[in-house]
């Protein structure tokens, strides 16, 4: 799961996965660990829902994250408000 991550980063292709058991269609912009040791994924939401609404971005823990899948589709460009270099993350595998 995490080198199909990284190539999806590095190819600007949409994931498709499960999320604490909701469906999420999302552009994966930075891949690493956070400051508690977890991997983690930033990432906009384009479709699906959430556990928390009103936003697009999202960071979802790795161990929560099921059926992922890359989509076939590509996105262009990283997201409006996306910055390198997350402060949420201590170590980044691949980042936009």
């Amino acid at each position: 799961m995490k080198q199909t991550i990284i190539d999806a980063i590095s190819n600007f292709q949409v994931l498709t996965f499960t999320y604490s058991g909701i469906p999420r269609v999302v552009e994966p912009h930075a891949f690493g660990i956070s400051r508690t040791g977890k991997e983690i994924l930033r990432c906009f939401q384009t479709h699906g829902g959430h556990v928390t609404s009103g936003h697009k971005w999202v960071l979802c823990e790795m161990r929560k994250i099921s059926d992922l899948k890359v989509s076939g589709t590509r996105f262009q460009t990283p997201r409006s408000g996306y910055r390198r270099g997350d402060p949420d993350m201590i170590s980044i595998f691949a980042q936009l």
